[in-house]
């Protein structure tokens, strides 16, 4: 609940979030169900229409798993289609996205085929079904901030405060630049692509279709789930016009994939100029940045628009934790966790795009790298690369999914904006109930969990890897907070209290 009044001056929301694309919608959805007021600006008249970033991994589905809104992406969208490239009357065959292996580490194993437009109004309803609302036709102007509070001024007239602004509003960032970050990397301007969204006939829509072309001039069609519609993608040359009226985009097509083919119903057309650039920083006070404001990446890999939406469930509960008092330093760590897996994923999608050019199979493979499944903040600000460990996880890991022995999930106990904490054997189960947790920011939910010799707990036992008496502590957004083995001669066997100090509003003990 926002504070009518921070310091004798006058509040209108807890956080101003600037841009309503899938970054500052997931952002402001996490808010909503954690009680915080967000209010969303969008300087568009709606939530956007082209399909561009289409792909979700499986670590993006389940943050929508939690947020509430896995089942209906699924309903709305579907697996990715096999390749076929069309080379002269003949055409090669084969699956882009390799076939994860079944595993009950993760309830979604593959990456989902979902248009952008898609995915944003999901998470838009999702918000609006929260309480939540977005200002469209809405620019934010100027930015600052004192010690107290954050303003943003619009294109209106308005003067909005909030104890902070987050900019989600893409690669020219106003909050970026009201933040002081250099936007450092480079823009290959003679390197061109039309994205577009239309009808094909003449088009089976059971593939997805490449025609390459030496001299940098591929066409690709990919058929969108939940419509008659295929992304069309042509590059084009730098001496190459960039027309993209329908009637100019269908009689390309013909050219460069067959005269038979017919674009009509054009929905969406825009150019594409890859970038690859990383913020110096993510945050100065009371101002902050995710998304496309921080990193922006190659299309190759669908990397950058899942790396944003948990760059927004990396802040969303250290906002809330920061705004009931825990320690400011705890937004920090959002700079300190999500930098350097952008930094990572920038190198990848900037090879994968690289691979593009060469009409290779072997360069057009998707695997388990991109599912973004391994990704860990081991190391960094919150998980000491000195912590105690288990035999298969380590603090700042993602925490897996596995079968629970009395029916049901380990998913099911982190669903929502809490902590938790999985207490296996005896002594973990009195430190979890000694364990003092503040009544302000997110709550703690406390589970003992029963080891019988069956092959359920043996399979959670193994996913965990647990061998003897072992507290488990999770954060709201699935990583491993802390691990506490009491009764064990380690440096970390006390660490407990001076962990969770980190993250809470109040100083607890264990």
């Amino acid at each position: 609940m926002v504070d009518t009044k921070l310091n004798g001056t006058p509040v209108d929301a807890d956080v101003v979030v600037v841009g309503a694309g899938p970054v500052g919608l997931a952002l402001a959805l996490d808010l909503a169900r954690r009680g915080i007021t967000a209010h969303v600006l969008e300087r568009g008249r709606g939530t956007f229409e082209g399909s561009r970033a289409k792909g979700i991994q499986p670590r993006t589905l389940e943050v929508f798993d939690d947020l509430g809104i896995a089942a209906e992406a699924a309903a709305a969208g579907g697996p990715y289609p096999p390749m076929g490239l069309h080379v002269g009357p003949f055409t090669k065959t084969w699956q882009m996205q390799h076939p994860a292996p079944a595993a009950a580490a993760t309830p979604y194993p593959d990456i989902l085929l979902l248009p952008q437009y898609a995915t944003t109004a999901l998470l838009h309803r999702a918000l609006l079904d929260q309480g939540g609302t977005v200002e469209f036709g809405v620019t934010a102007g100027q930015i600052a901030q004192d010690e107290d509070t954050a303003t943003v001024t619009t294109d209106d007239g308005r003067l909005l405060r909030a104890r902070f602004v987050v900019g989600a509003d893409g690669g020219s960032s106003t909050v970026r630049k009201a933040l002081g970050a250099a936007f450092e990397g480079s823009t290959d301007e003679a390197d061109r692509m039309i994205i577009a969204d239309a009808r094909i006939d003449g088009l089976t829509p059971d593939r997805w279709h490449v025609w390459p072309r030496t001299g940098g001039r591929t066409t690709a069609a990919c058929p969108l789930p939940g419509s008659d519609l295929f992304q069309l993608m042509i590059t084009l040359r730098p001496d190459d016009d960039a027309d993209l009226t329908e009637e100019a985009l269908a009689a390309l097509l013909r050219h460069r994939a067959g005269r038979s083919l017919r674009l009509h119903g054009l929905t969406w057309a825009s150019v594409f100029r890859p970038n690859i650039r990383l913020a110096d920083r993510y945050r100065n006070g009371r101002l902050l940045i995710a998304g496309d404001a921080a990193h922006v990446h190659t299309p190759a890999g669908a990397q950058g628009l899942n790396t944003g939406i948990q760059d927004a469930y990396n802040l969303g509960w250290k906002l809330q934790q920061v705004l009931a008092g825990a320690p400011d330093s705890l937004l920090d760590t959002y700079q300190g966790e999500r930098r350097p897996v952008a930094a990572k994923v920038l190198g990848r999608s900037t090879e994968l795009y690289a691979g593009l050019k060469q009409p290779r199979t072997r360069a057009l493979t998707r695997g388990d790298e991109e599912r973004q499944l391994g990704l860990s903040y081991f190391g960094g600000p919150l998980a000491p690369s000195g912590a105690a460990t288990t035999t298969a996880l380590r603090p700042g890991d993602r925490a897996p999914d596995a079968p629970l022995p009395d029916g049901g999930h380990v998913f099911d106990l982190y669903r929502g904006p809490h902590f938790t904490a999985l207490a296996f054997g005896t002594r973990a189960a009195e430190a979890l109930a000694s364990l003092h947790w503040p009544a302000a920011g997110a709550p703690l939910h406390r589970h003992t969990l029963p080891t019988p010799a069956t092959p359920d707990a043996a399979n959670l036992l193994t996913a965990y890897g647990i061998t003897g008496d072992t507290l488990v502590l999770v954060r709201p957004d699935g990583y491993i907070a802390h691990i506490h083995r009491p009764g064990t001669a380690t440096p970390h066997a006390d660490g407990l209290a001076e962990a969770v100090r980190r993250f809470t509003p109040a100083p607890t003990a264990a």
